[in-house]
């Protein structure tokens, strides 16, 4: 099973000799609005008539409660240390920049 995962590169560090990089799993995260979460977090804990009480008063105690992105997934991270000669080769990638790695158990 092989399963292709974009990276951004984090860091680079090129001692002239070799060249190493620090990639970090390039993971979009979706806005989601305080709000939201806490409404999801009462229709888990109340039942479903004490919610229905509920839920009109709180959505307008809420309605002007900020967006934030949430980073709740945790990425993965990776070093690779390379000869400079097949970093030029790739193309010189840097800082910011995306790679795709193709993952898969030989």
């Amino acid at each position: 099973m092989s399963e292709i995962v974009q990276y951004q590169i984090q860091q680079l560090v090129d001692n002239g000799q070799t060249v190493q990089l620090t990639l970090i799993e390039d993971v979009q995260t979706e806005p989601v609005s305080q709000k939201q979460l806490m409404i999801e977090a009462i229709n888990k804990k109340l039942d479903p008539e004490l919610r229905d009480q509920i839920l009109p008063f709180l959505e307008a105690i809420l309605q002007a409660q900020p967006t934030i992105a949430i980073k709740s997934y945790a990425q993965t991270s990776i070093t690779i240390t390379m000869p400079k000669r097949r970093y030029e080769r790739m193309g010189s990638p840097q800082v910011g920049q995306r790679l795709d790695i193709n993952i898969k158990k030989a």
